[in-house]
């Protein structure tokens, strides 16, 4: 049972890794479409802090799930 609810718990972090990831993808893409147009329009600050979050999202998921696949305490902030 306790193996079967850490593979849960394994498989909800992963999901929020790929989330973040996609929303990560979402907001460079967003940001990409300036640069290929004529370049002449500057990103707007809600594009870039969209982008910023999802950065910081993909990082925290990220450390969460190593933090449970390693077995060892999460480090406090």
């Amino acid at each position: 049972m306790a193996k079967e609810k850490t593979l849960s718990l394994e498989a909800l972090a992963l999901e929020r890794v790929v989330g973040a990831a996609r929303e990560v993808y979402a907001a460079s893409t967003a940001l990409e479409a300036h640069f290929a147009e004529d370049g002449s329009r500057q990103p707007s600050t809600l594009e870039f802090a969209r982008f910023a979050a999802a950065m910081q999202e993909l990082r925290d998921a990220r450390e969460a799930f190593d933090v449970l696949v390693s077995g060892k305490p999460e480090p406090r902030r």
